[in-house]
């Protein structure tokens, strides 16, 4: 009997031993495993499925602790089916039991995890848990988070060789985790380094701007794993920022939106000139305007393209969905360099686009002497030489085609004329010509609009439009680009300004949503007023194949309008206004209607 019993023993110790090798190799699996990895989000799911592999446990968790310390930023589960995650909801934020190890960072092991003081229970169809424990992770002795176990398999309680082996797990986890964002951090260095040098080539080929906000914006996006990139410009007069471009999920309803600097996350990082985080986009009271748009996103961060405070160039705002990691400051401090290139980039389209108007009207001006100085002064010699001749003509019928001649002379002279005053219009609030105008309305458009319209001008604009016609003229046309920007959402729109003998015709067509038959707008009843009041019509179509088509109408009323009719009386009579003018006539010539 005594030989019996220290067989029976013997073959416990065996078979102990067994269980400890077995366990050991298990160990060196799990470890080698982990340590395989280089992407962190496997690294972090391959830890959580070792450790209640290792110890049998019904349900696993790991929780990586945010930048305050105190609450879990992630929490990865092992266990849970998919349909039980979506039934118990939000997901652990660290508080209760859960955050008694993120306060004392030492293993946590309990028989029964409802009669812990910290314990709050359970929410909702969450499945009941008993046996706990809870062993950090450190990373450079740094606590990067949190392993949990519960429930292990046959309703024992978890043991000391249990604690140990997954300490010493967590010990390795530590080191895999530190390789792994080591790593992460290189490529993305990198990424960031490649996606600088695109930008700087995109400027040095001459991109438009447009075309560079958007490669920053969606290479941003890409880094960071961002689903939704902003970047918002500061409006002139106002205390506000606007959405110039928007990629990624809900960008049409961003773009265009209007974003107060005072109590939203992009006004704090441009006020601030330093990166703002937040750890919920859409709950966040920095936030504020617009956040039910965007519940589904989580994580956020706003870094100022540029340095000054206040004086930034804009705002580069990036979050990602609610389940992702919140950004970190090792994210930050490349996010932070991209941003100032960024900015430089765009002082360097600034600069070049500012040198190329330079340029522009430099040879506007160059042109315009040219036609003033020898256009213009040959054909007054021509004029005036048909003019000498139509008397020595007898023949009354070439008589008369001599004098038709002289006459389309005049009017091409008069044609060159505005042409010369269009080209050295100065932009500023007293003799601006109504071509300029007109241009820098539609030029201002394209920030709302998301796209530059198409516009076309004809007609003796500057000449022959009077100045209130021409006032009423640039209300419309501001009223006509602001509806199609807030309400027709459409991919493009053009503008055409057409001067004839006896109206002005403004049309703006676009492919949007077009305009309802039922529900005129009053800014669409206040143009027609306008029309009316000039005694000129306003009319809305609707084609067929979409969109809309407004024409807006005036009569040429004032002094223009009656200068050239005493010039066609003046040629009926006989008399022709051909005469030579001096060069500074011509910027007098300028002011008038």
């Amino acid at each position: 009997m005594q030989l019996d019993e220290l067989l029976e023993e013997l073959q416990a110790r065996i078979n102990a031993v067994r269980g400890t090798r077995d366990r050991v190799h298990s160990l060196l699996e799990a470890v080698v495993s982990v340590g395989r990895e280089l992407d962190l989000s496997q690294v972090l799911r391959r830890i959580v499925e070792a450790a209640a592999l290792l110890v049998e446990a019904d349900y696993g968790a790991l929780g990586v602790i945010g930048p305050d310390g105190r609450t879990l930023a992630q929490f990865l589960t092992v266990g849970l089916t998919d349909e039980q995650i979506a039934r118990i909801g939000a997901l652990p934020a660290g508080h209760g039991l859960l955050g008694e190890v993120i306060r004392h960072p030492e293993p946590l092991r309990l028989t029964d995890l409802g009669a812990h003081t910290a314990s709050h229970g359970f929410p909702a169809d969450h499945p009941p848990m008993r046996t706990f424990l809870g062993v950090p992770i450190r990373v450079r002795d740094e606590v990067f988070g949190n392993l949990y176990l519960t429930d292990k398999r046959g309703g024992q309680d978890f043991d000391t060789e249990d604690e140990t082996v997954i300490s010493t797990l967590s010990v390795a986890a530590g080191v895999a985790i530190d390789n792994a964002r080591l790593y992460e951090g290189s490529q993305r260095q990198q990424r960031w380094l490649r996606a600088n040098a695109e930008i700087t080539n995109s400027l040095l080929s001459g991109s438009p701007r447009p075309a560079v906000l958007e490669l920053i914006a969606r290479r941003a996006q890409e880094i960071t794993g961002a689903e939704l990139a902003d970047i918002s410009m500061p409006l002139d007069g106002a205390d506000d920022l606007m959405v110039e471009l928007s990629v990624g999920r809900g960008s049409e309803l961003r773009r265009g939106l209007v974003i107060p600097v005072e109590g939203s996350l992009s006004g704090a990082a441009y006020k601030g000139g330093s990166p703002v985080t937040t750890v919920s986009l859409a709950a966040d009271a920095l936030y504020g305007s617009g956040a039910q748009q965007l519940t589904a996103l989580g994580p956020a961060v706003a870094v100022p393209l540029g340095t000054a405070a206040g004086d930034g160039r804009g705002v580069l705002l990036l979050a990602r969905a609610a389940s992702e990691p919140v950004f970190t400051e090792g994210e930050l401090e490349p996010l932070l360099a991209f941003a100032g290139q960024a900015a430089l980039a765009l002082e360097l389209a600034e600069r070049r686009r500012d040198a190329e108007q330079i340029a522009l009207l430099e040879e506007r001006d160059r042109i315009a002497r040219d036609l003033h100085d020898l256009a213009i002064q040959r054909l007054f010699a021509t004029g005036m030489t048909l003019q000498s001749a139509a008397r020595l003509v007898e023949h009354e019928g070439a008589a008369e085609r001599v004098g038709r001649a002289v006459d389309d002379l005049d009017e091409t002279i008069k044609i060159i004329r505005s042409t010369i005053f269009g080209l050295r219009a100065k932009d500023r609030e007293t003799g601006l010509g109504l071509r300029a105008r007109a241009a820098r309305a539609v030029g201002e458009a394209a920030a709302a609009l998301g796209h530059p319209p198409r516009l076309s001008m004809e007609g003796l604009l500057d000449t022959d439009v009077s100045a209130p016609v021409a006032d009423h003229a640039m209300a419309a046309l501001t009223e006509l680009l602001s509806n199609a920007a807030r309400h027709a959402h459409a991919t493009r729109v053009g503008v055409s300004l057409k001067a004839t003998s006896e109206e002005i015709v403004l049309t703006v067509t676009d492919n949007g949503r077009g305009v309802p038959a039922q529900g005129r707008r009053s800014g669409l009843r206040n143009l027609d007023e306008r029309a009316r009041s000039l005694g000129g019509t306003f009319a809305v179509e609707r084609p067929d194949e979409g969109g809309s088509v407004l024409v807006w109408r005036a009569p040429i009323t004032g002094a223009a309008t009656d200068d050239r009719s005493g010039a066609a009386q003046g040629h009926r009579r006989g008399r022709v206004r051909l005469q030579p003018e001096p060069r500074d006539q011509v910027g007098r010539d300028a002011q008038r209607p």
